[in-house]
């Protein structure tokens, strides 16, 4: 097991923007902490750098959410729901029922490591140079800068235009010294994009020379900011400017601030996928041609089993040669295991129990390709919707009668998806087989809980592991950029070989058939239309569940035909073969408001420049 980050405890109270005047060094008693000692010493140095770092948010717990959970991001995609709690955050959303304070949360928390990060870069380079080198303080304003810029894209995902602070704000600052407008869109992606540039080229530079690689986190520890994070965030933020949401969208032609100043572009220019594509092949080419990251796979002498380990291992190990970034050594698994575990009643204790609730849709399930390569809807798939077969799944240990839909699916497939009976993956020391039955009167189903339980009759199951043991959560893997390269060079050279070799490469891990047109090979599209839907599907499958559906659905500008889609599974309130019906389990809807997040009312009535997102 490689070394893991540890980000220290909270040594400042930062205030946030346009809150408490009071200097945030005098939330701290004298005899803890000065100002001038802050940089004095290595420790402290790390300690604050380390800061910025704890803000990064941690999806398996709950402390940057609205709500109980860290992000409502996969019950607000057409992937799954939370719909058994009405009080979760993401079935506001689903509803489009929220306000104008809702998600405040984010705004507030990531402008504070973006102060953080920004009282950093401007005082590292006075650091005591005895503790301090030159080089150290050069590598560590690098990693200030790139999390600072990332901090940004994440909020521009969900805000758009946000307020890019170049300077330090004044702590007892006032009006116009703590008061902003809002960044044009583009002047924000620009703001980015340099300052990863430039925290790639500190970091490459501060290590020049020396044994350690540019590419490798600061002292083999996991999760700091590399070279190559600075290199994939920047193609992901021209992916977003380039993606219909923000480039030319005239929907958005009211969101302007108050001197008239438009905040998005309303031309649509294709030169911005252009800029995506140069990105994405600049990171290609230095660190996947020069070795740093790799498609991660396993091997087995049953190829469907081997596709099973292989794309249900890449997330569950830790900084394998996939993850580019990730939030290392979370502080536990134990909600989100919990909402993916069944309730499992009547077995011993030795088994491990949860809830269930965070239940997979049945448009998620329907997307899954069958073991031949093909979508369920091509005739050619041999999809059955009706009916039973004995059928071993590649994570069973053996054949079991299951229900047909379920039957020779791709790997991703067993990998996502808990279905009534199916084989569960953590057995405990159960003398008998541990099999999930949601039926209504199964062990994990309604009449054992009225909270705890799937409303669809799927659960998740990817990031499963076999216990609750903290560990690493992937924001950012090689699979995501060969599908966001592929996108790009379709939008830009419809046509050029390289779209299909990234999206195959990701279909030969999963152990389907390639797109291609030879024997045994699924028959490629003749439209660019065609090429972006195969692009889009295998972008739904292979990325489910990793909190990247709900944003491709928004930029992409076709969330009311998928996030605004009627939700169905399976028929919970029934036993035996009814069960199987499908059925209706929650009306959504979404709003052309919904694309862009309310900015927190209490700062809209605090900043006399701050705009609103229209419709809120």
């Amino acid at each position: 097991m490689k070394n893991k980050i540890i980000l220290v405890a909270f040594i400042f109270s930062i205030v946030l923007l346009g809150s408490c005047k009071k200097s945030f060094l005098d939330q701290i008693p004298d005899n803890i902490l000065q100002e001038e000692d802050i940089f004095q010493s290595l420790a402290n140095t790390n300690a604050y750098l380390a800061q910025i770092y704890t803000n990064i948010p941690d999806e398996f717990s709950s402390r940057f959410a609205p709500s109980r959970y860290a992000g409502p991001w996969t019950g607000a995609s057409d992937e799954a729901n939370y719909w058994s709690l009405s009080w979760v955050m993401s079935n506001s959303l689903n509803q489009s029922t929220w306000d104008n304070n809702a998600g405040g949360t984010y705004w507030t928390n990531w402008y504070k490591p973006v102060r953080t990060a920004t009282d950093f870069i401007s005082k590292i380079d006075n650091a005591n140079p005895d503790e301090v080198s030159a080089l150290l303080r050069m590598h560590y304003k690098g990693e200030a800068r790139a999390l600072r810029a990332i901090f940004y894209y994440w909020m521009m995902r969900l805000y758009g235009p946000v307020i890019i602070l170049k300077d330090v704000v004044p702590v007892n600052g006032t009006g116009d010294e703590i008061f902003f407008p809002r960044t044009s869109f583009d002047s924000c992606v620009l703001y980015v994009t340099t300052q990863l540039d430039s925290a790639y080229n500190e970091i490459k530079q501060s290590v020049a020379g020396s044994p350690q690689s540019p590419a490798m986190p600061l002292d083999n520890e996991w999760g700091r900011i590399t070279t190559g994070v600075c290199k994939a965030y920047k193609f992901q933020t021209l992916m977003l400017a380039a993606s219909p949401l923000f480039n030319g969208n005239t929907e958005l032609s009211t969101l302007k601030n108050k001197d008239g100043q438009q905040l998005i572009n309303q031309t649509y220019d294709p030169n911005k996928w252009k800029l995506a594509v140069q990105a994405g092949k600049d990171f290609l080419d230095e660190f996947v041609d020069g070795g740093t990251y790799g498609l991660y796979t396993e091997s087995d002498a049953d190829p469907y089993v081997a596709a099973y380990k292989s794309c249900k291992n890449v997330i569950t190990n830790d900084w394998n040669k996939e993850w580019i970034w990730g939030k290392a050594m979370c502080d536990g698994v134990g909600d989100y295991q919990y909402d993916i575990t069944p309730k499992l009643v009547g077995y011993g204790s030795s088994v491990s129990k949860g809830a269930g609730f965070l239940a997979v849709n049945q448009s998620m399930v329907d997307a899954y390709f069958m073991r031949n390569g093909y979508p369920i809807t091509n005739p050619n798939s041999d999809y059955q919707s009706s009916g039973f077969s004995d059928f071993k799944s590649p994570s069973d240990v053996k054949e079991r009668s299951t229900f047909n839909q379920w039957t020779n699916r791709e790997a991703r497939f067993y990998v996502g998806v808990t279905y009534n009976k199916s084989y569960w993956q953590n057995q405990g020391q159960s003398a008998d087989e541990v099999i999930p039955v949601f039926e209504q009167s199964g062990n994990s189903g309604r009449i054992q809980s009225t909270w705890d339980v799937t409303s669809t009759g799927y659960i998740i199951r990817k990031q499963l592991t076999n216990d609750g043991s903290r560990r690493g959560w992937v924001y950012l893997r090689l699979a995501q950029i060969y599908l966001d390269y592929a996108e790009a060079l379709n939008e830009t050279d419809p046509g050029n070989p390289d779209i299909l070799k990234y999206v195959n490469l990701i279909r030969q891990r999963a152990g389907i058939p390639v797109y291609g047109g030879g024997t045994g090979e699924i028959p490629v599209p003749t439209t660019q239309t065609g090429i972006r839907d195969i692009i889009r599907h295998e972008r739904q499958v292979e990325l489910a569940f990793e909190n990247v559906r709900y944003f491709d659905l928004r930029r992409w500008k076709i969330a009311p035909q998928t996030m605004g889609q009627d939700v169905y599974g399976m028929n919970v309130f029934a036993n035996g073969d009814d069960f199987y019906e499908k059925t209706l389990i929650q009306k959504r809807r979404f709003l052309q408001r919904d694309y862009l997040w309310p900015i927190p009312n209490n700062e809209i009535l605090k900043d006399q420049y701050l705009v609103q997102n229209p419709g809120w």
